[in-house]
């Protein structure tokens, strides 16, 4: 554990102002989407029958975990980097706390998990097995990225890569029980709702997608060696640009699982819920 933390205060690639103001934007962007998402699935639980309610709040709480973590992170981005005129922005010497976002995920995963399967109304057995298989997996998936994500040294890059392909067992899992449960669930949930569950399965697979590709762009060797303070001038440019795409693509993926999928369930409970049939067929007659 002490070995993490010391390598989250590795020194931080040197950054154009370009590079720089592109992760700090997405994460302020990051953090106003989920507070944003945070206050209408809150406000939203009203408009749903009280069986979709719990769905509603846990997905209000996905994205409010996500909005503090997300302001760390950006509050940790400040302290790493200070701008040294035209040369751009240079490490401090303080730790980026890329744990923060593990931290996160640790949380937000598994209520992702929780979430999706309260929408889905399934049986009590079905969808107590489904849940635990997910948060399980969903666990170990984070619990197997994290060594591999905190290595910034060059030389263990065989190691980031092992960890990478064990987290991805339970990664593909999950993917797989979510595309054929949703799959399966569809002929028991009503038309209004089906349309939207095949929209979850899309979102599911297109922004889960994001993670191996953002783990991959930050764990090259170039990459690696930016982190370390160890590239020589041509490779830490590209390194540095593997580090940015490995922050914006990490945030973006989060907006869109956790605020687009939390703007999606609350559809998929409004579809479901009887106040809004009524209302649907009194307005057709």
């Amino acid at each position: 554990m002490i070995e993490c933390f010391c390598l989250l205060g590795a020194a931080m690639p040197d950054l154009s102002v370009f590079q720089y103001n592109a992760v700090d934007n997405i994460f302020s962007m990051t953090v106003a989407t989920m507070g944003a998402a945070a206050l209408f699935l809150y406000m939203s639980r009203s408009h749903v029958d009280a069986e979709y309610r719990p769905a509603l709040l846990v997905s209000g709480i996905v994205v409010s975990i996500a909005c503090y973590h997300y302001f760390m992170i950006r509050h940790s981005w400040h302290d790493a980097y200070s701008l040294v005129g035209a040369a751009g922005y240079k490490g401090t010497g303080a730790a980026f706390n890329d744990f923060y976002r593990y931290a996160d995920w640790i949380l937000t995963v598994p209520l992702l998990m929780v979430e999706l399967v309260s929408v889905l109304r399934l049986h009590s057995a079905k969808a107590t097995s489904l849940l635990t298989r997910l948060v399980i997996a969903a666990a170990l998936m984070i619990a197997l990225g994290y060594p591999g994500e905190v290595i910034a040294d060059p030389s263990r890059w065989s190691e980031r890569v092992i960890w990478g392909g064990l987290s991805s067992i339970p990664f593909f899992y999950i993917l797989y029980v979510l595309w054929t449960e949703l799959t399966n669930s569809l002929d028991s949930q009503p038309p209004a709702a089906r349309k939207l569950l095949e929209v979850a399965r899309l979102v599911i697979l297109l922004t889960w997608a994001v993670y191996p590709i953002a783990y991959a762009l930050g764990g090259t060797p170039d990459a690696l060696a930016a982190k370390a303070g160890t590239a020589n001038a041509a490779d830490g440019v590209v390194g540095a640009n593997g580090v940015v795409g490995l922050q914006i693509g990490y945030a973006i993926a989060d907006m869109t699982a956790k605020a687009g999928f939390g703007v999606l369930i609350y559809l998929i409970a409004k579809a479901k819920s009887t106040k809004t049939a009524a209302a649907e067929a009194y307005g057709a007659a």
